[in-house]
Order: C-alpha cells, then sequence, then structure tokens
C-alpha cells in the first residue's frame, strides 16, 4: 500500500492510497465546515442534492441507468458530526477498467460523472432542479424521523444536547426536521456554493493503480472557484459542568434508557481510547461482564469514546426499577479501574479487540478512506500499524490516571410515560 497527500490549493487536499490487491476504486470528497444549527440543514441537503442528478444526467432515474451500465457502479453523500465540526460529502465507487469489457474506460467516465455531480449540478437560476431536491430533502426527513425511531441513538443524541449545551456539537449533523423542511431549493444550493468557496476540503483516491487525471480534475475545477477558506477546529474538549446536570424525556416505550457522560482534561488520547475500551466496549469489558451479565441489571451497557470533546459516555437500556442500581454499578466499577484493578487479562483482551479492529484496515477502500481522513483529522498521519504500537505503549499507570480524570458531568433519562 502506499499513501501521498498533495495540496492541491489552499486548505484543498488530495490523498491516493494505491492498492493492488482491489479490484474496485474509489474516490470521495469531504467537505468540513463548523457545525451550528443555522446552517446544518441546507449544508446537508446542498451536498445531498448533489448526488441525484447533474447538469447531464438531469433525473435520478437517468443517473442510476448510468451508473447500472457502468458495472454497478455507484454514488452517494453523506452527512456526519465530528465533535464540533460537520463533514459533507459525496463518493462513488467502480470496478477497475481491467475486469471491463475491452477495458472499457469506466475509470475515466466515473471520474467525469463524479466532477460534473460536483462542480456541474443539475441547478439554473440559482436553485437545484425541483424532482432533485424534493428527492433528496424527502430522504433527509425521513432520515430524521428514523432517528427518532431509534430510540437508543435517540437518547445518545439527546445526552449529546445535554452535554455539550450552548457548544456546536449539541447539534445534529441533519438539523432539525423543522429546519429542514423550512429550507429552500435556493437556500440549500447557497449552502452548496458556501462550502465550495468556505469548507476545508479532503479528497480521497483509493486504486490498485495511479491515475494522475483524478488530482488534475480536482485542481483545474478548484481554481475556477474563489475560495475564502473557514478555519476549522478538530478537537474541542468541552468544559465539565459545576454540578451534574440531568434531562430526562417520556416515550412509550418498554425499555428505559439512561446516558451517563464523564469530561476529562487529560490530553493522552490512547490512554483514554484503552480506558475506554476496559471500562466497556467489549463482551469482557468491564461493564458487560458486572452491569450485564453478573447482576443482570440491563439488557445492554457499553462505553464510547469522544476524543474530539475529551468525553465518555455510557449507555445502558434497563427496567426503570434498575436505573439506579445500574449506575451505581457503573460507578463503581469506574472507581475499581481508578484504584488500579486492571488485570493483565484486561489490558491485553482490550489491546487484542484494538488490533483486531486495526487490522481490518485496508479490507475496503472505504476503510482506507475513513481511516486516513480520521488521522487528518487527528493532525498526525500514522498507519494502523503505528497506531497500535502507541496503544501497545500505554501503561496501566497511564490508564489509571486517564480514569481519574474522568469526571461525570450529565446525565440522560429516556423514561416510560407515567400511566394515567
Amino acid at each position: 500500500m502506499k499513501y501521498n497527500r498533495t495540496e492541491l490549493a489552499e486548505n484543498i487536499g488530495f490523498s491516493s492510497i494505491i492498492d493492488e490487491k482491489f479490484k474496485t476504486s474509489s474516490i470521495s470528497i469531504r467537505f468540513i465546515t463548523p457545525l451550528s444549527a443555522d446552517t446544518a440543514a441546507a449544508n446537508a441537503l446542498g451536498m445531498g442534492t448533489l448526488s441525484s442528478s447533474n447538469s447531464t444526467y438531469k433525473t435520478l432515474a437517468a443517473l442510476n441507468e448510468k451508473l447500472s451500465a457502468l458495472y454497478g457502479a455507484g454514488l452517494s453523500s453523506f452527512a456526519r458530526k465530528r465533535g464540533d465540526v460537520q463533514i459533507l460529502g459525496i463518493g462513488a465507487s467502480w470496478i477497475c477498467n481491467r475486469y471491463a469489457i475491452d477495458e472499457e474506460d469506466v475509470e475515466g467516465e466515473m471520474l467525469d460523472i463524479f466532477r460534473d455531480c460536483l462542480f456541474a449540478p443539475n441547478a439554473e437560476g440559482g436553485e437545484f432542479d425541483s424532482e432533485s431536491f424534493n428527492i433528496t430533502k424527502k430522504d433527509l426527513l425521513d432520515r430524521i424521523d428514523a432517528e427518532l425511531n431509534n430510540k437508543r441513538g435517540f437518547a445518545i443524541a439527546r445526552a449529546a444536547e445535554t452535554a455539550f449545551k450552548g457548544e456546536p456539537a449539541e447539534n445534529s449533523c441533519y438539523g432539525t426536521k423543522g429546519s429542514a423542511s423550512a429550507v429552500s431549493s435556493a437556500q440549500a444550493f447557497e449552502a452548496y456554493e458556501r462550502l465550495l468557496r468556505t469548507a476545508q476540503v479532503e479528497i480521497y483516491f483509493v486504486s490498485p493503480q495511479e491515475n494522475e487525471k483524478a488530482a488534475e480534475l480536482f485542481k483545474e475545477s478548484f481554481a475556477k472557484i474563489k475560495r475564502a477558506p473557514e478555519k476549522v477546529t478538530f478537537r474541542t474538549k468541552s468544559p465539565l459542568n459545576s454540578e451534574v446536570v440531568t434531562a430526562e424525556d417520556r416515550f412509550d416505550v418498554r425499555q428505559c434508557k439512561m446516558v451517563l457522560t464523564f469530561k476529562s482534561e487529560t490530553d493522552d488520547v490512547f490512554a483514554m481510547k484503552l480506558l475506554s475500551t476496559i471500562f466497556g466496549e467489549t463482551p469482557v469489558s468491564k461493564l458487560f461482564m458486572n452491569v450485564r451479565e453478573k447482576l443482570s441489571l440491563c439488557y445492554y451497557c457499553a462505553c464510547r469514546n469522544i476524543p474530539q470533546k475529551g468525553a465518555l459516555m455510557v449507555d445502558i437500556g434497563a427496567e426503570n426499577s434498575n436505573l439506579e442500581k445500574a449506575k451505581a454499578e457503573i460507578l463503581r466499577q469506574l472507581d475499581e479501574i481508578r484504584n488500579g484493578n486492571i488485570t493483565d487479562e484486561e489490558l491485553e483482551s482490550a489491546l487484542a479487540s484494538l488490533e483486531n479492529a486495526l487490522c481490518q484496515i485496508g479490507d475496503t477502500p472505504s476503510s482506507y478512506s475513513g481511516w486516513y481522513f480520521e488521522r487528518f483529522c487527528d493532525g498526525q498521519i500514522s498507519t494502523p500499524q503505528e497506531q497500535l504500537l502507541n496503544y501497545k505503549n500505554v501503561t496501566k499507570a497511564r490508564i489509571i490516571e486517564a480514569a481519574n480524570s474522568v469526571k461525570l458531568d450529565s446525565i440522560y433519562l429516556m423514561l416510560a410515560k407515567e400511566e394515567a
């Protein structure tokens, strides 16, 4: 595998990842911009509409027909958040030319389609084509509804609102249903044009062979745009609340949810990841083995690490009668780590889990692009093998120190509606 990143222009990076084992190629572009309630929905709609048509293939049906003719090539948009930033983009994948009939230039055609979606969208008079925009808007509203119906995911989102109140990270990358409903085609197009001018842009080309045309295509297209990039900050520690904040909602649910958010001032991100893994990221973690298996206090109990905000979240699903007992046991298990009760087997199991995940990087083109994008955001490019060494160098003392830096910040509860 060969990785190389070059700057096409100010705040526009192009990364080439070449691995001969692949039979498909992919390209993806990520626009990175500050996350804001005022712009999240418009940004998501502006970028999302790009993958439904372009100036050549003016309907979703026409575009899909062309992609199907190119041996089932794929094209899609995405939106997500990472701490205080919103990440939006589109990606495409296709089979390598050598596997096409008569070595048809599938890659050349896909790069042209991708370029046109980005720089020659199906728009006129300062707004997107109404059919393409309406399809995208319906998809986004359906996605927001789906998040509400996924009660575990909804609880985690509400916990983020509670823990990061007043910070960009409190917002959804899709905006709210109300804000998304209010966005017009013209406003979405304006957001798209603003992203072209102001966002940090990272492009990833993953293929079994080099293609200089890919980088040149973007360099030429962005050269025509008057850029004024905004600064984005990838890691901003969230301040600890002076007192533990509790928020709750009541729904017609049989299984209650609880999310505990902890915050830390440590800069030891590798120790924090190992702490999170030992605490509650695996089936042999302290939370799973004790809160769920030994004491049967919950249906699930897991920890997630949020390094961009210096936070850990523990979420559980349990009967209402067990929530307080589960909370007490979660805090007791954290104290166990703080007091140095980490066995060699627990540390080895955590490292094995991390090694297994890292070994899977490179199994697919998207895993490569995702990995190197995350490392770009971290500010330090490293291979999965180098990252594993960073974890293996973490001592028990560093994990204990990280655990002692962690403080309970807020609690979110999703409870059953009270009977009338």
